[in-house]
C-alpha cells in the first residue's frame, strides 16, 4: 500500500490559487515470494527456486519481467555470481496450468520476461541453478539471492529475497593404489587408500566411516597403518585370512574438514580437501 497526494492550481487575471490537498491510497494487489525447495547447498550442488506471484486485483498484469541476481556479491572491484542458471530448467504455470516457457536470458543476471498474472489468479516460476566456483563453502556461509519483478503496469518494483546456507557435512571420496604393480608369489605389496573430505565438517567417529575390501589374491601377515599410526586387530580392523575380506571398525576412520581459499584475483573458491591415508601391507 502506498499513499499519494494531489493538488490543483487555479489561475485567472494574474491570480493563482491552490485547491486543497487530497490524500489517497494505492493498494498493492500483486504480491510475490521466493523459496528454495531445499535451503542448503554444497559445492557443485543443484538448487531449485520457486517464485510465486499472486494477483488479488480485478485486472490482469501482463508483460512482467523477473530479474534474478543469482546471488551476486561484491569482491573487490568485481561482482561475483555464485549461482548459474541451468539452461532449459524453467517451468511456468498460470493458476497451476503449465504454460509455454517464457523468454529467458541466462545472464548473469538471469532475466525472465513475458510473465502474465491473471485477475484474481497466480503465476509460478520454477527453475534450477548450479552452485558454482564463486559460492562460499565454509561452515555457516550463505548465498543471498534477490529477484525483482518489474514492468507490466506495476507502480513500483517488487523485490523478493531467499537465503540458502551451506550444508555442514563431510563429503568423502576414496581412491586406491597398489605398490608394486607387478609382484611374484611370496612378495609383499602395499595397498594405499586415500580418503578425501571436500566438506566443511570433519568426519569423526560419530560418522561411523567404514572401509571394506576383499583382497585377491589373499594377503597374509598384514601390517596396517592409519595416518602413519600402526593399527591392530580387532580394535581397529578385522581381516579374514581365508577369504581376504578386510574391514575397518566403524568410527576408526576419521578425516579432517576441507579448507577453502578464495583466489585474490578472480574470486573463485579453491577446495583444499582434508586427507587421511590408510595403508595395508601383506604378502601374496
Amino acid at each position: 500500500m502506498a499513499q499519494f497526494t494531489n493538488q490543483a492550481t487555479l489561475s485567472y487575471n494574474s491570480t493563482v490559487t491552490n485547491s486543497n490537498v487530497i490524500v489517497g491510497e494505492l493498494l498493492d494487489v500483486l504480491s510475490a515470494t521466493k523459496t528454495a525447495i531445499l535451503d542448503d547447498y554444497v559445492a557443485h550442488d543443484d538448487v531449485t527456486y520457486l517464485i510465486s506471484i499472486v494477483n488479488t486485483g480485478p485486472n490482469p498484469f501482463t508483460g512482467l519481467t523477473v530479474t534474478d541476481n543469482l546471488g551476486a556479491y561484491t569482491f573487490g572491484l568485481l561482482t561475483l555470481y555464485p549461482l548459474t542458471y541451468v539452461a532449459g530448467s524453467i517451468h511456468y504455470y498460470i493458476n497451476g496450468v503449465l504454460q509455454a516457457a517464457p523468454v529467458v536470458v541466462a545472464g548473469p543476471p538471469l532475466v525472465i520476461s513475458g510473465i502474465t498474472v491473471p485477475a484474481g489468479g497466480n503465476a509460478t516460476l520454477i527453475y534450477e541453478v548450479d552452485v558454482n566456483q564463486f559460492a562460499p563453502l565454509s561452515a555457516a556461509s550463505t548465498i543471498i539471492n534477490t529477484a525483482v519483478i518489474s514492468g507490466g503496469g506495476l507502480s513500483s518494483d517488487i523485490t523478493i529475497t531467499e537465503t540458502i546456507g551451506t550444508e555442514d557435512i563431510p563429503q568423502l571420496t576414496i581412491s586406491k593404489s597398489i605398490c608394486p604393480t607387478t609382484v611374484v608369489e611370496n612378495e609383499q605389496i602395499t595397498y594405499t587408500f586415500i580418503i578425501e573430505n571436500a566438506g566443511n565438517t570433519a568426519a569423526t567417529a560419530l560418522d561411523n566411516v567404514v572401509i571394506t575390501d576383499t583382497f585377491d589374491p589373499i594377503l597374509s601377515g598384514l601390517t596396517v597403518t592409519f595416518n602413519g599410526v600402526p593399527w591392530a586387530t580387532p580394535a581397529n580392523y578385522s581381516y579374514n585370512v581365508l577369504t581376504g575380506a578386510f574391514a575397518t571398525v566403524a568410527g576408526q576412520v576419521t578425516v579432517p574438514a576441507a579448507t577453502y581459499t578464495q583466489d585474490p584475483v578472480v574470486g573463485n573458491w579453491i577446495i583444499n580437501p582434508g586427507v587421511s591415508i590408510l595403508t595395508v601391507t601383506g604378502t601374496v
